[in-house]
């Protein structure tokens, strides 16, 4: 598929029509409008790890993401990226790395929880500059589980907490929920049957500060121009700092040498 030229303010600019293929294979679409150039990356179903899950699930796979977040913060076609996430969680492991690396992008980035952001989805739900939920979907927090053999000794639960530990730090670190909040929520016994743990809506996420915002698409996508617009203007006045100050040598330079 050709390149679809657009007039943008900057100049000519070549953004890549939408293609069918790469939603396909990826969940993903480049999306313009013309001044603006934004990735949306889509996060739904189950967070595939090193494990490869039935095909009958719907799944994230961690090492298909990783190549895309890389590629998205090195490309100077691209100026944000959107988060859509509608996950049940999954492998933590791949999960907490996927919120890793989005957390380091220097890039605007912005989130926004559709449905559910459960389990491991909720680091990924705030590793974003901002986060944004919409008022019918849920959160849920519980503590670490595992699958397969476990070992009944000490050293299993001190696993467990110390990986407990590591996922709440992360979540903590990029939202505005205090550490003893978030564990009380996880440790909560009042509220699922055959589980602990809290199920957050999304008015309850924003006022508990997990999620920055409530907000629908527009919103999300609102900000994100917003963000990319204020790192433009910043880039520019640093240009024309560092342009003064390159002016203002070469002008005392040029005094020293006619002195």
């Amino acid at each position: 598929m050709k390149d679809e030229e657009k007039e943008s303010e900057n100049g000519k600019e070549k953004i890549n029509k939408p293609s069918e293929q790469r939603i396909i294979d990826t969940g993903s679409v480049l999306m313009g409008d013309g001044v603006h150039t934004v990735y949306c990356l889509t996060i739904i179903g189950q967070i595939e790890g090193h494990t490869i899950l039935p095909s009958q699930n719907k799944t994230t796979k961690y090492e298909h993401v990783i190549p895309q977040l890389v590629a998205i913060e090195e490309s100077a076609q691209i100026d944000g990226l959107l988060i859509i996430l509608n996950t049940v969680g999954g492998d933590v492991e791949a999960g907490l790395a996927l919120a890793e690396l989005i957390a380091g992008m220097k890039k605007p980035t912005v989130s926004i929880v559709l449905g559910g952001g459960h389990s491991i989805g909720v680091p990924l739900a705030v590793a974003t500059k901002h986060s944004f939920i919409v008022p019918s979907a849920t959160m849920t927090i519980h503590p670490v589980r595992m699958n397969g053999l476990l070992l009944g000794v000490p050293q299993t639960m001190d696993y467990f907490q110390r990986m407990q530990k590591r996922i709440n730090q992360f979540i903590a670190d990029h939202s505005h929920i205090s550490l003893e909040r978030l564990n009380e929520l996880s440790l909560n016994t009042k509220e699922l049957v055959l589980d602990i743990g809290s199920v957050l809506e999304g008015p309850q996420a924003v006022d508990e500060g997990l999620i920055d915002s409530l907000g629908s698409l527009s919103d999300a996508i609102g900000a994100l121009y917003e963000m990319i617009d204020k790192d433009r203007r910043a880039q520019k006045n640093k240009g024309g700092n560092h342009g003064e100050k390159k002016r203002k040598s070469e002008s005392k330079e040029s005094k020293q040498k006619s002195v």
